[in-house]
């Protein structure tokens, strides 16, 4: 995609049509105009279906998760500012670490226990217009294959009611497999948009756990089919260990 579609999928409309930029954390802007150019050059970096991509608006955008470069490369393949939720481990990973994340905008959220805060502070960011993105399988998979994922996606669309959008992240694993000091290897590295996914919300009734594990697998099944459609993962998500 050129450099002014980029621009114009990251405005917003406002005040009846009129658009205006979305605000951007300023490291966040930084590191992405710094990585687009590297990923590219170094990794044969490619961005499939972003055409499906809603150009404004607030969505969730889940992918499937092996290493820290997936948010790397899906913040660089989407034009848009994503408040990703983050583990506590990886949010307190160094000292750096959790300055570092205030200042790109990223959500910690407990996995071990309910963390209605991390649910509200993303409703937040989606009634905002933005976008949240989303590791359904929450800690890494194993050996690069999607495992099942957790609720906390489910929980998210049916609250908020604004699209999924399911993303396949390729290579990082491979990137990363046996590296010391986690630096990556030259391996080509992509990101694959689906369709948008929309699940209306039950008005009244409650979030049964029924209704958000049924959400959360077919969530998880759009995600194995883009991994499949690389010959990255066939089959649906595996049971987690």
């Amino acid at each position: 995609m050129r450099a002014r579609d980029e621009r114009a999928v990251a405005r917003a409309p406002v005040n009846g049509g009129a658009t205006a930029p979305e605000a951007v954390p300023a490291l966040y802007g930084l590191l992405r105009r710094l990585t687009r150019p590297l990923l590219r050059s170094l990794f044969q970096f490619r961005v499939l279906g972003l055409e499906q991509v809603p150009g404004s608006g607030p969505f969730i955008v889940a992918a499937n998760h092996a290493n820290y470069l997936d948010a790397v490369v899906l913040g660089a393949a989407l034009p848009r500012w994503i408040a990703f939720l983050v583990t506590p481990w990886v949010y307190r990973a160094t000292p750096l670490h959790p300055s570092f994340h205030r200042h790109v905008g990223s959500i910690p959220i407990n996995l071990e226990r309910p963390d209605p805060g991390a649910i509200r502070r993303a409703l937040r960011v989606l009634e905002g217009g933005g976008v949240v993105g989303i590791f359904p399988e929450g800690p890494f998979g194993l050996n690069g294959r999607l495992i099942e994922g957790q609720p906390g996606v489910a929980l998210l669309a049916l609250r908020s009611g604004v699209p999924v959008i399911p993303a396949a992240i390729g290579g990082t694993y491979e990137a990363l497999l046996d590296r010391r000091f986690y630096i990556p290897r030259w391996t080509p590295l992509q990101v694959r948009f689906g369709a948008p996914l929309t699940f209306h919300r039950p008005g009244s009734r409650p979030l049964t756990q029924r209704l958000r594990e049924e959400v959360t697998r077919r969530i998880m099944g759009e995600i194995a089919r883009l991994l499949a459609a690389d010959g990255d993962a066939p089959g649906p998500p595996g049971p987690r260990r």
